[in-house]
C-alpha cells in the first residue's frame, strides 16, 4: 500500500491539535476544514492526476479565509493509492475525515465520525461505455495576432482583474478551436473543479430527461418556456405541505421560494461536511411563493437533480444517465460528477472537467442540443436556459457592479456588457467561465484559481476575443 503525505504549510502556527481534546478552531469548523482538505486532495489527485505539491499550491491555496489557516495547520493528508482514498485527521477523539474515489463519480466524503470501512458501501456508476473514441475538436488553421494578445492578457493577472490566476483559455469559432493556452501544469486532459458551472451541467441533465419524456417543456400563454412538472419530492408529500407546489422550472430558475439563509452559496455541510443532500438541501421552509422571487441557491440545483432521482426510481439508471445521455455522446470523457455518500449528485458545484469538455458542452448549446446529428437536448432547450424569467437578480451588486440576468442555471449577458444580444454563460467560483455567443458562433472557456474577492472579467475577455476575430472574418 502506497501512502503519500501532503505537508502542512511551513511557518503557519498549528491551529488544530490532534493530540488533545482542545481545538483552537471550533470542532465544526475544524471538521469542515478537514473535509475540504480530504475532498479537494482526493478529487485533484485521482480525477486530475495532480501532484501533492500542485494541490497544495492551487486547490488548497487562496481559499475561504475562514478555512485557509486551519487547512494549512491540519496534519498531513494521507493518500492511499491502492484504495483510492484520502484521510485527514483533525481530532484524536474522532475518525479522520475520509474521501474516496470511484470511476465516473469521482470522490465522495464520508460523514464526520464515520468508520472508514464505510467506503466500501459508496455508490458506483456502472456506465455502459461505447468503444467509439470521441472525435477531437477540430483545430482551425488561422493566424490572428490580436487574438493571441487577448489570450495572453488573460494570464497576466491584471488586465481582466487584479490578482486573477488563469489556468486555461480556449476559444471555439464555428465549431473549431481557434486558440487555446494553458498555465504550466495544465492542459487539455487536466480537469479542475467547475464550482457553479456544474449548475449548467445539471440543467443539461434535466434537459436530457425532458428529451427522454420524463419531464415536460411547455410554452405558456405569456410566451415563456417552462418545465412544468412538480418536483414531487417524497419529503414534501405530506398533505398541505406548500413545497409540493414547487416545480422543476422554479428550481432551475432559482425561484423556489425556499429559505437559503444566510446565503445561497453557503452549503458547506454538503460540500465539505460529508452531509447528505436529503438532510440539508430539501428541508428548508418557504419564505416566498414559488416563482415570485429570485434567490441564488445551491440547494435549488441539488433538489432538481434529487427530483430526477426520485422520478426514475432506479438508482443504477440514475447514476448512469448523465454519462450515457449527455456527457459521453458529445465526447465529455474527462468529466466526473461527484456525489454525497448517499448517492445524490452534488451538481451545484462538485463536477471536475477539462476546458475541452466544457467547450464541447458550449458547442452543444450553440447547435441547439444536437451533436453529430443526434439530438441530446430537446428543441428550444438552449432558448429555455438562456431566456429571462420575471424573477431576476437585483440590477447591481453591493459594490455597484451590474449583475448579469438569469435564465435556467445559466447567466445572461449581452448588450449591457458590451456583447452581442443573446450571449449567455456558465459561471463558477474561482473564475470558471464558459461564454456562449450565438450571434458570432463562438464559445470562450476560461478556467482559474482566483482567490476570495477576486473576479475575472469574462465579459472583457469576450469583448477582446470578438474584436480580434472580427479582423479575420
Amino acid at each position: 500500500m502506497t501512502r503519500v503525505l501532503i505537508r502542512a504549510a511551513i511557518g503557519v502556527a498549528a491551529l488544530v491539535s490532534v493530540s488533545g481534546a482542545s481545538l483552537a478552531a471550533d470542532a465544526e469548523t475544524a471538521s469542515l476544514a478537514a473535509g475540504y482538505k480530504a475532498a479537494f486532495t482526493c478529487s485533484a489527485h485521482f480525477n486530475a492526476g495532480r501532484s501533492v505539491e500542485q494541490i497544495a499550491g492551487d486547490e488548497l491555496s487562496r481559499i475561504d479565509p475562514k478555512l485557509q489557516p486551519i487547512v494549512d495547520a491540519l496534519p498531513d493528508a494521507v493518500i492511499d493509492e491502492g484504495a483510492k482514498t484520502v484521510a485527514v485527521r483533525y481530532d484524536d477523539r474522532l475518525p479522520a475525515r475520509v474521501a474516496a474515489w470511484r470511476p465516473h463519480l469521482g470522490c465522495a466524503q464520508l460523514p464526520s465520525g464515520a468508520d472508514p470501512a464505510r467506503v466500501a458501501g459508496l455508490p458506483q456508476a456502472n456506465v455502459r461505455m461505447t468503444r467509439d473514441l470521441p472525435r477531437p475538436l477540430p483545430q482551425a488553421i488561422i493566424d490572428v495576432p490580436d487574438l493571441a494578445v487577448a489570450i495572453d492578457a488573460a494570464f497576466d493577472g491584471a488586465t481582466f482583474g487584479d490578482g486573477t490566476e488563469t489556468t486555461a483559455v480556449l476559444v471555439l469559432k464555428d465549431g473549431e478551436i481557434v486558440a487555446e493556452k494553458y498555465r504550466d501544469g495544465f492542459g487539455p486532459e487536466v480537469s479542475q473543479r467547475t464550482w457553479s458551472v456544474a449548475k449548467s451541467v445539471a440543467a443539461s441533465v434535466i434537459g436530457a430527461a425532458v428529451q427522454e419524456g420524463m419531464f415536460t417543456l411547455e410554452e405558456g400563454e405569456d410566451g415563456l418556456l417552462r418545465v412544468t412538472d412538480k418536483a414531487g419530492l417524497d419529503a414534501w408529500s405530506a398533505p398541505g405541505d406548500p413545497r409540493g407546489e414547487i416545480t422543476i422550472d422554479n428550481l432551475l430558475r432559482m425561484a423556489s421560494g425556499l429559505d437559503s439563509w444566510p446565503a445561497g452559496n453557503r452549503t458547506e455541510d454538503v460540500y465539505f461536511g460529508g452531509g447528505r443532500v436529503v438532510d440539508h438541501a430539501v428541508t428548508n421552509r418557504l419564505v416566498a411563493m414559488p416563482g415570485v422571487d429570485w434567490r441564488y441557491a445551491n440547494n435549488d440545483t441539488m433538489i432538481a437533480i434529487r427530483a430526477l432521482r426520485e422520478k426514475m426510481n432506479d438508482d443504477a439508471k440514475f447514476h448512469r444517465f448523465a454519462f450515457e445521455r449527455v456527457l459521453h455522446p458529445i465526447g465529455m470523457r474527462n468529466t466526473f460528477l461527484e456525489t454525497d455518500w448517499n448517492g445524490d449528485f452534488i451538481l451545484s458545484s462538485q463536477v471536475w472537467t477539462t476546458a475541452h469538455d466544457l467547450a464541447r458542452l458550449g458547442l452543444l448549446y450553440l447547435n441547439d442540443g444536437v451533436w453529430n446529428g443526434q439530438r441530446i437536448l430537446p428543441e428550444r432547450w438552449a432558448e429555455y436556459v438562456s431566456s429571462p424569467h420575471p424573477a431576476q437578480p437585483p440590477a447591481n451588486r453591493a459594490s455597484g457592479e451590474a449583475y448579469p440576468g438569469y435564465g435556467a442555471q445559466f447567466w445572461l449577458f449581452g448588450d449591457g456588457f458590451g456583447l452581442p444580444a443573446g450571449a449567455y454563460a456558465m459561471l463558477g467560483n474561482r473564475g470558471q467561465n464558459v461564454m456562449i455567443i450565438p450571434e458570432r458562433n463562438v464559445v470562450i472557456v476560461r478556467r482559474g484559481f482566483d482567490g476570495p474577492g477576486v473576479r475575472f472579467d469574462i465579459a472583457g475577455l469576450s469583448q477582446a476575443v470578438l474584436a480580434a476575430l472580427e479582423t479575420s472574418e
